[in-house]
């Protein structure tokens, strides 16, 4: 009997409402969580991106994992990476550890004895545990001052706690508060601003960096752009924060109770209104006015130009891309596009498109990439011609489309520039 992969139109998801998202799209109700990572590498603007690269944001930093071989060796790929190299070790952890716990009194020896052999001291040591200590009840930031004692340098905690990712606290939001943890209070500058959520920069021509410095903001610091861990520290002298990703909201929230520097959050969108909406709205709340007429019309006309090329585009959106597929989807279907098929784990915060989702294409097909029925999945009838993300590749091997998922990270118009820009060349 043939089986199919499954899946729920966005018609059928939003009759049923946020309350009742079926468990195939809802990472909590599967014993095993396969996540967009397991299909390939992600940057770190994609799901999946994993903490222990995040853990390594800060300027000379360095890692020591904690973990079973098991659980370590899937860093083997991150850690010959140039910009990797010699910044990873590991304290393998044994039988008589994960049933004892007896590994905890090793870990500030071993943070000593790394430091010492380093031809560089580590600015940080960040201490990088697994789901056995989630299970052992470990307390790190008792670890971390105990090893802090003895090296003689800051130690943070990076949780790769799989058991929390439905948490209030998942460990891509931990790990923001830990990057930023090692901040002191500073005196304040009015032209500083920090840009927090990504673990890499935006694109050096999105027109963010336009807008701010004509608002009178002379610097703009994101933690990936940190020449050195001295220039890491000034970020403690912002004047404000903008949040960009919403796994930064607590890392932003610490920095308004501990440095006293408020925040503003905005979102990633690929619709041009919207866009354009949001940066009205920021600068309002600074009492200034920003021109985007330009920016605006630029990215219209790279979706003219693809227009052009492929009036009859057909997607599919995966998540393994820098971007939300619901709302991307929207963004294609407003511009005259269909979107056959949506890759994606639901959340509250993909819902918030799902009504005019189903207004303007109610049969469009969303799909799970945590369902192992996906091994069922035929892409010969699904009529898309085009794709976008890792995983809608993967599935429509024989589509052109593009990975979206590069390190630098498209924000605002001209990451709708570029990705049409994009799209426009896999299709010539």
């Amino acid at each position: 009997m043939k089986r199919d992969a499954y899946f729920c139109t966005v018609k059928e998801l939003q009759e049923a409402g946020r309350e009742n998202i079926p468990d195939q799209f809802r990472s909590n109700t599967h014993l095993i969580y396969s996540s967009p990572a397991t299909l390939a590498f992600n940057s770190p603007g994609a799901e999946g991106f994993g903490v222990k690269r995040a853990g390594l944001a800060v300027p000379d930093s360095i890692m020591l994992i904690v973990a079973p071989g098991c659980c370590g060796r899937n860093t083997s790929l991150i850690s010959s990476m140039r910009e990797y190299d010699n910044r990873f070790f590991y304290l393998m952890m044994d039988e008589t550890d994960i049933v004892t716990g007896r590994h905890l009194k090793k870990i500030p020896k071993a943070v000593a004895e790394i430091c010492e052999c380093c031809e560089k001291k580590p600015s940080v040591v960040m201490i990088c545990i697994t789901c056995v200590d989630a299970l052992l009840g470990t307390d790190m930031e008792r670890v971390c001052r105990k090893a802090e004692e003895k090296a003689g340098i800051p130690v943070r905690p990076c949780y790769m706690y799989a058991l929390t990712r439905e948490g209030r606290k998942p460990p891509m939001v931990h790990v923001r508060q830990s990057l930023y943890s090692l901040l002191e209070p500073q005196k304040k500058k009015a032209n500083v601003v920090n840009l927090l959520g990504f673990f890499s920069p935006l694109t050096d021509d999105c027109e963010l960096y336009d807008l701010l410095h004509g608002a009178g903001v002379k610097t703009v610091h994101e933690i990936s752009r940190c020449r050195d861990f001295e220039e890491y520290t000034h970020m403690s002298e912002a004047n404000f924060n903008l949040v960009l990703h919403s796994e930064a909201r607590f890392a932003a929230e610490d920095f308004h109770n501990r440095l006293k520097i408020p925040f503003i959050e905005l979102r990633r969108l690929y619709q041009t209104d919207k866009i354009d909406s949001q940066y009205h709205a920021l600068a309002k709340v600074l009492g200034v006015k920003f021109e985007t007429e330009n920016v605006r019309k630029s990215a219209e006309n790279a979706v003219e130009e693809f227009r052009k090329k492929k009036p009859d585009a057909s997607f599919a959106v995966g998540e393994c891309m820098n971007g939300d597929p619901f709302e991307l989807s929207l963004a294609l279907l407003k511009y005259g596009f269909q979107v056959k098929e949506i890759y994606g784990t639901i959340t509250a915060e993909n819902f918030v498109y799902m009504r005019s989702l189903a207004e303007l294409s109610p049969e469009t097909k969303v799909f799970s990439n945590m369902e192992p029925t996906m091994i069922y999945y035929d892409p010969a009838e699904s009529g898309v011609n085009l794709t976008i993300g890792k995983d809608a590749l993967y599935y429509h091997q024989d589509c052109p489309g593009v990975m979206w998922n590069q390190d630098t990270q498209p924000y605002g118009f001209s990451g709708v520039r570029h990705l049409f820009e994009a799209l426009t060349e896999v299709v010539k």
